[in-house]
This record gives C-alpha cells, sequence and structure tokens, in this order.
C-alpha cells in the first residue's frame, strides 16, 4: 500500500470523472500533477489503472476493482465530514444529561425548551437521578455534564458553577396554625411531627446537619421519597414539612400552607452545574451550558 493517501483521492477524481483535465480543475491543482499522482500510484502498486480513452480516460479493470473499494472509503470520509460539520453547526448531535426531579423541574426545563426551539435537530438526552449518581455518571462519562443541587462532594476532575439560588423552608397546614406568624426556636420543632425526605437524600443531609449544628436533633414522623409527597402530607396536616420552597410555593400563595418563621436563619443553598475535564462536552452541550450560563440568576458564579 502507498503511504500517500492523496493519490487515492486523486484516483478517485479521475475515476469519477474519466478525465484527468476535470479532476485537476475540482481538486484545484495542475492536469501535470493529477498526472504525476495516478503514475506514482501505479507504480507503487504495480499496475495499470487507466487506459486513454477517446474523450479522457477509462479505468482498466484493475482500476474498475480498486475504484469499487476506494470509491466506498472516500465517500465515507466525505460524509463523515459532512456529519461533523453539521455536529458543529448543531444541525445534528446528542446531549446527555444527568438531573435531579428537582433541579430538571424548577430549572433546566425552560433552557431545554429554549434550546430545543433555537436547535430542533440536536436530541436530548435526560437521565433521572439524585445527585451521588448524577456525579458517578460524570465521572464514568455517561453525561455532558449535570445540574444538581448544593451541598455535594465532587471527585478531583469536576468542577461546577452556581447557576441559582434554593431555599429550604418548613411548612405546615391548619392544624398548626398556632405557630403562624410567630418567631420560633429551631427547638420547637423538636415537639412537632416532621415530614422529611429520606435520609439517603442530600437535601435530608444537608437539613440533618444544619439542625446539628443548632442542637436539634429530630426523629420524623414521616420519610418520604419525593418532596411532592411532603407538600401532600402536609396539606392534610400530618406534620410539618421541610421542603424547597418551590414546591410548595402554590399552596403558600393561596394560603393552603404556611411557612413556619425562625430565628435562625437555615442558610441558602444552590443549584450547580458540574463539568468534568477529563470528559470534555459535545459541541450542542457546550451550546446548552452557555445559554444556562448567560442567563443565570445575579450573583451565582464558579465555585
Amino acid at each position: 500500500m502507498t503511504n500517500n493517501l492523496e493519490y487515492y483521492k486523486v484516483f478517485y477524481y479521475v475515476a469519477r470523472h474519466k478525465s484527468l483535465t476535470m479532476a485537476a480543475d475540482e481538486l484545484a491543482v495542475s492536469q501535470p500533477a493529477v498526472s504525476q499522482s495516478i503514475r506514482q500510484l501505479e507504480e507503487a502498486l504495480q499496475v495499470k489503472l487507466f487506459i486513454r480513452a477517446s474523450r479522457g480516460v477509462r479505468l482498466t479493470q484493475e482500476g474498475e476493482l480498486l475504484f469499487y473499494y476506494i470509491s466506498k472509503g472516500y465517500e465515507q470520509i466525505v460524509l463523515g465530514e459532512q456529519k461533523l460539520r453539521q455536529m458543529l453547526n448543531l444541525d445534528l448531535g446528542e446531549i446527555h444529561i444527568g438531573a435531579s426531579d428537582m433541579t430538571l423541574r424548577f430549572f433546566l426545563l425552560p433552557y431545554l425548551e429554549r434550546f430545543h426551539e433555537q436547535y430542533p435537530k440536536i436530541k436530548v438526552n435526560v437521565t433521572n437521578a439524585p445527585t451521588p449518581e448524577t456525579l458517578q455518571n460524570l465521572k464514568e462519562g455517561k453525561i455532558d455534564f449535570g445540574v444538581v443541587s448544593t451541598p455535594f462532594e465532587g471527585h478531583a476532575s469536576a468542577s461546577s458553577v452556581r447557576v441559582r439560588e434554593i431555599e429550604d423552608i418548613f411548612v405546615a397546614g391548619r392544624r398548626f396554625m398556632s405557630y403562624k406568624n410567630r418567631m420560633l426556636d429551631l427547638q420547637e420543632l423538636e415537639r412537632m411531627p416532621i415530614i422529611f425526605l429520606e435520609a439517603n437524600t442530600s437535601s435530608r443531609r444537608y437539613m440533618d446537619q444544619f439542625l446539628q449544628q443548632n442542637s436539634v436533633v429530630l426523629q420524623p414522623e414521616f420519610e418520604l421519597a419525593t418532596s411532592d409527597m411532603i407538600v401532600q402530607f402536609a396539606l392534610r396536616n400530618l406534620g410539618t414539612g421541610c421542603v424547597v420552597r418551590d414546591f410548595a410555593q402554590e399552596y403558600l400563595d393561596t394560603g393552603q400552607l404556611f411557612e413556619l418563621r425562625f430565628n435562625k436563619i437555615i442558610p441558602k443553598r444552590h443549584f450547580c452545574i458540574v463539568t468534568d475535564e477529563k470528559n470534555p462536552m459535545s459541541a450542542a452541550a457546550r451550546n446548552l451550558f452557555a445559554l444556562i450560563y448567560e442567563n443565570k440568576e445575579d450573583g451565582a458564579g464558579m465555585q
């Protein structure tokens, strides 16, 4: 096999056009350069590939066999370049994102909607999983980036960008009206039936840590899998629920639930986009990331 693949490119165009002149025009080289390339290819392969015809040239039997295989390979290369250009121009491609129910519902969806309107040919795959699984998927290169809530423990090559502030609150219904509009000590939570997320969630671990720092130890009456269910339990007066404000906002606005006020402020948290420098994002994912970052809340930034 010749080491100069350019000879095969010239061979392909001469065979396709059956003309040295037309091949030279398409390749933007001189006809003698085309003739020289064909001659060197024939010498390398020790076979005659073309013979002169009344108009141009035609393939020999050996040339026909070679063209059958070369044309497939060259056309696949051209197709590959076209697909690559489409991907870079966002006319083709995929994005793989990891997100929890909360980050998807209360942050990511509007951006996905806007991105899809701009780039309808990009396929978006969302892996719905809790923060630890999302971070593991990122480490293994299964996703381009993850959208998670703080706090979390990233790996060495991970970096994160804060994109939105979130707030944990305690909410209750009419059974607990005696606590409404009062400034409470956190210790008063110990006398209430509490509705929490399951212990293996990052939100639950965050709240447990905050309460322990303030000498408050709670034994929840209910431990549920989703924040939506916490809100539903609170609406039925089964206890005081701890949720991110977004989940309860509708019912706070209508007065079906109220927010408990404490003399100790619960520190706010953030939604973050987490990336891994060892696993570069696709072109489409980079554009979605840029769209989100350019429209993130004021005050959010790199961690």
